[in-house]
C-alpha cells in the first residue's frame, strides 16, 4: 500500500533522513518547513499521511495539527508527531490536540514504518467512506465532518484480555471511571465475550500464557460487527517483531511496557474517537442516501451508483498512481432457478448471495447489483493478488454452503467472476467494464464457478 506523505520539519538533514527511508519503501513525499506552510500544502494536495516535528519556530507542531484537525478539510488527515521531547506529558498533549500517533526522536525504523502503515491503512478507510458519501449526496459528508468535531470519547467500553490477572486490574484502574472495562483472563473465550458486546477498543496483551496474541486478534476479526473494532498491542521490547506483524493485519495500536497511565488513556481515547467517528460516517451514508442509488431487493447500491461511484474512484486512483480492480459475478445457470422454482424462490437466492458477498468483501471494497442475477464489485488500492484473494473468497462463500430456499435440502449455487485492474491513464470506465466483463465471459465459457483475469 502506497501513501503520500508530508514531512514538516524546519530542520533539512531531518527531513532528507525520513524522505529517504520512506522512498525505499516506495511511498510518495512532499515536504514543509514550517507550520504555515505544511497547512498551506494540506489544503491544496491530498495528503494521506503528516509526520509532523514539534519543535519548530514561529508556529510549534502542537499548533500545526491542532489547525489541522480543527479545519473541515484537513481533520480526517492522520498525524504522526515526531519530537525529541520524551516526557509522558509531551505525548499526551499530542494525542489530545488531534495527532493520531506519536514518536520520539531518534526514530526508529521499525516503529517508523509500522506507524506509517497504520496510518495509510486508516487513511484508506476513511477515504473510501467519504468517497460514498460524497457520491450518494453532498450533505452526508458534511453531516459526517460536523460529527467528527462532536465526537465524545467518553463513556466508551473496553475489554482487556491478560492472563495475567493483576496486570490487567492494574490496567483497568488507568482507565476507570472514564470508561466501563471488563477484563478477561481466558483468552480462549475472547470470541465469546465479544459477541454481541458493544466494545469499542480491546487491549491484548502479548505475554500472553499459552496462547498467540495474535491469533486471539484475528479472532476477534473473524467476526462481522467486529471486524472494525479497534486493538490495542501492550507489547514488550522483545515483542517488537511480532508487532510488525500485528499491524501488517491490520492491528490498530500497541503501546510498550512499562505502561504509562496518561499515554494509555490518551491512546485508548484516539481509537474511541476514530470508531465512533467511523459509525457516525457509516449511519450518514445509510441515512441520508437516497432510494434511488439502492437495489431494494439485496439492500446493495445499484448500477447507478456504482457507474458514478467507478468514475470517482478511478479518476482519483489515475492521478494518484493507485492501483484499483474491478470484478463482474454472475450467478451461474440463474434462469434455470427462476424457471423450475419460481422467482421467489429466485429472490431469495438473490438475497442470500448479496449478503454472502457483503460478508466476503473487505471494508474498503463496494459491492453492488449491476441488474439481474449480476453483481460488480470496486476494489480501491488493490493488486492483483489481492484481488485473487478477494475474488476467491467470494467463490467459495457461495460455493462452499448451500442455499436454504425452504425445501428439505439446500439449493447449491455457483458464481463466475471476470476481474481487470487499472492498467493505465488511458482506461476510461467503460473500458475497465469492457475488459471484466470478457473475462467473465471466458470463466463461463471455461465451465463456470471459476474467477478469470483480464488477460489484457
Amino acid at each position: 500500500m502506497t501513501a503520500r506523505v508530508l514531512i514538516v520539519d524546519d530542520i533539512p538533514t531531518n527531513v532528507r533522513l525520513l524522505e529517504a527511508r520512506l522512498a525505499a519503501e516506495y511511498y510518495e513525499v512532499l515536504t514543509a518547513s514550517s507550520g504555515p506552510q505544511a497547512i498551506e500544502i494540506c489544503n491544496r494536495n491530498d495528503v494521506d499521511i503528516v509526520l509532523l516535528d514539534v519543535m519548530m519556530p514561529d508556529m510549534d507542531g502542537f499548533e500545526v495539527c491542532r489547525r489541522l484537525k480543527a479545519s473541515p478539510r484537513t481533520n480526517h488527515i492522520p498525524v504522526l508527531m515526531i519530537t525529541a521531547l520524551d516526557q509522558p506529558s509531551d505525548k499526551v498533549r499530542g494525542l489530545e490536540v488531534g495527532a493520531d500517533d506519536f514518536l520520539t526522536k531518534p526514530v526508529d525504523d521499525m516503529q517508523l514504518m509500522a506507524r506509517v502503515k497504520s496510518l495509510a491503512r486508516l487513511k484508506t478507510l476513511t477515504d473510501e467512506l467519504r468517497a460514498r458519501a460524497l457520491t450518494g449526496q453532498q450533505i452526508a459528508i458534511e453531516d459526517a465532518l460536523r460529527a467528527m468535531d462532536n465526537v465524545d470519547t467518553g463513556g466508551g467500553h473496553v475489554l482487556v484480555i491478560d492472563t495475567d490477572a493483576r496486570h490487567a486490574e492494574r490496567i483497568k484502574t488507568y482507565l476507570v471511571p472514564e470508561h466501563s472495562v471488563d477484563v478477561l483472563v481466558q483468552p480462549a473465550d475472547a470470541v465469546f465475550q465479544v459477541t454481541g458486546a458493544p466494545y469499542e477498543v480491546v487491549l491484548v496483551a502479548m505475554a500472553l500464557e499459552n496462547f498467540d496474541p495474535l491469533r486471539v486478534c484475528s479472532q476477534i476479526r473473524t467476526l462481522e460487527h467486529t471486524r472494525t473494532l479497534p486493538i490495542i498491542l501492550i507489547a514488550d521490547e522483545t515483542d517488537r517483531p511480532k508487532v510488525v506483524r500485528a499491524l501488517d493485519l491490520g492491528i490498530n495500536d500497541f503501546i510498550m511496557r512499562p505502561v504509562e497511565r496518561n499515554e494509555l488513556a490518551a491512546r485508548v481515547r484516539t481509537q474511541i474517537r476514530r470508531q465512533r467517528y467511523a459509525l457516525e460516517l457509516r449511519q450518514s451514508v445509510n441515512n441520508t442516501m437516497a432510494m434511488a442509488v439502492t437495489d431494494d431487493l439485496t439492500g446493495l447500491y445499484n448500477r447507478r451508483y456504482f457507474e458514478r461511484h467507478l468514475h470517482v474512484m478511478l479518476s482519483k486512483a489515475q492521478s494518484q498512481g493507485r492501483d484499483m480492480a474491478v470484478m463482474i459475478l454472475d450467478i451461474d445457470h440463474f434462469k434455470a432457478v427462476n424457471d423450475t422454482y419460481g422467482h421467489h424462490v429466485g429472490d431469495s437466492v438473490l438475497k442470500e448471495f448479496a449478503q454472502r458477498l457483503r460478508r466476503s468483501v473487505r471494508g474498503v471494497d463496494l459491492a453492488c447489483r449491476f441488474g439481474g442475477e449480476e453483481f460488480v464489485v470496486l476494489m480501491p488500492d488493490t493488486d492483483m493478488g489481492q484481488a485473487e484473494a478477494v475474488a476467491e473468497r467470494v467463490r467459495r462463500a457461495i460455493a462452499e454452503q448451500g442455499f436454504d430456499v425452504g425445501g428439505d435440502r439446500p439449493m447449491w449455487v455457483t458464481v463466475s467472476a471476470g476481474v481487470t485492474l487499472n492498467e493505465s491513464v488511458s482506461d476510461t470506465p467503460a473500458v475497465l467494464m469492457k475488459r471484466a466483463d470478457v473475462a467473465l465471459y471466458r470463466a463461463k465459457r471455461q465451465g463456470r464457478n471459476q474467477v478469470v483475469f483480464d488477460a489484457a
